[in-house]
């Protein structure tokens, strides 16, 4: 056996140890990353708001706290609002539920010609296996609910702690990153943490007034409507339609629809095609406006970045989707070189050529090709053959070409 074989294969499997060690250890500590991620990206967000405070004379950490405070207490009434909506619309559902199966009940009768009553509907619903099973099953996974709210309280908790620390130690952590650094990456560095502070608070600042803009239509027509619970309703479509992606607009327009519906059934067909409505204004008018100067990617590249983010990371990742793709597109713009393009229709589109004036020359040539010739003593006497004396003359008055047929004759046409 050779000496270094021995070596060899335990460096090999000290490699293989090292490895599966880092395996393990990376899916652990998997949330805790995730969670860092995040903090990262929110304070990237709040960061703006904390540099100006600071530029002001306030000191940073304050600011920080103050910023993270105004957005607990947006969060807080936000969440008491639509419990208090929630938790109203329940009671009166549940003290009308009589009236409204009665309802439905004397429809199906009416419609389908059936005999229906409501205590039978009523004790077949109660003592239906489904309903003994969800309730059981219910019962046995409290335990189950009560740790993943406690879960989700203690991630928020992280997520807060170390979104307050980048944010409010923001200078004196890129100090410390551009300090293990050659001086000619360190303004590579500061450069890209410009860019992903400038295009992750624009992205959610765009959103922010989005989600003002919609939650103020949809409070009008709310109103308009009677409906109850308008202004908590409208802060749930505003905000769940711009900060959950591709299908935060359904899962908004849903509630407002539900409470329509114990209105009147009417007015949740007229909510759902107000929706619509706006959700086509605000997709081709508001948004391209908006994020001109924030985010300003590609729909198709947005909405392929958030399919990509969803299905590596979740919810988390469609929800630093966009801002990671327009920072890393901001990024990588400053270092491809561009050159100017040649004038081609391949390139400028055959529909953006001048139509009017094409067509125009179209109309020309079809006319003068169709317009018959007179004979050249005609012509001549017209003026639109030149004359003897003049023909030899340019446009200058100097002597030219000769343009006349050798034979001074009458032509034969």
């Amino acid at each position: 056996m050779p000496r270094w074989l021995p070596r060899a294969m335990v460096l090999a499997l000290a490699l293989l140890a090292c490895f599966q060690l880092a395996s393990w250890a990376f899916h652990q500590l998997i949330s805790l990353l995730l969670n860092i991620l995040i903090a990262f990206f929110l304070a990237l967000a709040v960061e703006p708001a904390v540099d100006w405070m600071a530029a002001r004379g306030v000191r940073r950490g304050v600011a920080t706290g103050l910023v993270f405070l105004a957005i607990l207490v947006a969060g807080v009434g936000f969440m008491t609002l639509l419990g208090s909506m929630l938790a109203g619309q329940i009671t009166t559902m549940v003290g009308e539920f009589p009236q409204y199966l009665d309802s439905v009940i004397s429809w199906t009768n009416e419609t389908f010609h059936t005999h229906l009553s409501r205590v039978e509907v009523q004790n077949n619903l109660l003592k239906s296996d489904w309903l003994q099973r969800y309730v059981q099953d219910s019962a046995n996974n409290v335990l189950a609910v009560s740790a993943t709210v406690l879960g989700s309280l203690f991630n928020l908790l992280t997520v807060a702690l170390f979104s307050f620390y980048f944010a409010a130690d923001g200078p004196r952590l890129r100090r410390a990153l551009c300090s293990v650094l050659p001086p000619t990456r360190q303004a590579e560095v500061l450069r890209a943490w410009e860019l992903a502070v400038a295009k992750t608070g624009g992205y959610l600042y765009s959103r922010g007034l989005m989600a003002l803009i919609s939650g103020i239509a949809h409070y009008v027509l709310l109103e308009i409507l009677g409906v109850p619970y308008a202004p908590a309703l409208a802060m749930w479509v505003g905000l769940v339609s711009q900060f959950i992606p591709t299908i935060g607009t359904y899962l908004a327009g849903a509630l407002p629809m539900l409470i329509a519906f114990t209105v009147n059934p009417w007015y949740a067909v007229w909510v759902l095609g107000f929706v619509v409505v706006y959700q086509q204004l605000e997709n081709y008018l508001l948004q391209p406006r908006i994020t001109a100067r924030t985010v300003d990617i590609h729909p198709a590249v947005a909405f392929g970045s958030v399919v990509a983010g969803t299905a590596l990371l979740g919810a988390v990742g469609a929800l630093i989707a966009i801002p990671a793709t327009a920072t890393l597109q901001g990024f990588l713009g400053a270092y491809v070189k561009r050159y100017e393009v040649t004038d081609d229709p391949r390139v400028l589109g055959r529909g953006r050529r001048r139509r009017g004036a094409s067509l125009l020359a179209t109309v020309r040539h079809i006319v003068h090709a169709e317009q018959p010739k007179a004979p050249l003593d005609e012509r001549r006497r017209s003026g639109g053959e030149d004359r003897p004396g003049e023909q030899g003359r340019g446009t200058d008055g100097e002597p030219g070409t000769d343009r006349r047929r050798e034979d001074d004759g009458p032509a034969d046409d």
